[in-house]
């Protein structure tokens, strides 16, 4: 008879995000979300100043996110951070302060996505031009 242990072995060794009913499909939908990336490139202290900067990672609260990641909407983020802090990627810290004061700040595994999702980040602002030039190129070519 499989311990409990050995149920969970198994079960990790059989995500395979091929297959459509892995719970790891879920996950990957959510990790490539734009405001996620940018979430998590904001708390992991990447600064939009210095594309290729990054600093330490830091607690932030919702106005500071929502100043930061410009045509967020008040519930998208409100969503994103919600099912970041259910994943396990951020805490969300509340002080009993007046106003209450609410921050958010990153987790060791939010931490550990968060140095892929920078370099995400990173990539597509140092290509955007070449991306523009390809697709410049082949609306004309469709056109």
């Amino acid at each position: 008879m499989a311990t409990k242990a050995d149920k969970k072995t198994q079960a990790k060794a059989e995500f395979n995000a091929f297959l459509a009913v892995c719970p790891s499909r879920q996950l990957l939908d959510r990790i490539s979300d734009k405001w996620v990336v940018l979430i998590l490139c904001a708390l992991g202290g990447d600064t939009p100043d210095q594309p290729g900067a990054s600093h330490a990672p830091k607690a932030m609260r919702y106005s500071e996110l929502a100043r930061l990641l410009a045509g967020v909407s008040q519930k998208m983020l409100t969503q994103t951070l919600r099912a970041l802090e259910r994943d396990g990627l951020l805490i969300r810290t509340v002080t009993p302060t007046v106003p209450v004061t609410v921050t958010y700040e990153l987790t060791d595994l939010g931490l550990s996505l968060h140095h892929l999702t920078r370099g995400l980040r990173h990539w597509a602002q140092t290509h955007m031009e070449q991306v523009l030039a390809h697709r410049e190129g082949h609306d004309a070519r469709v056109s």
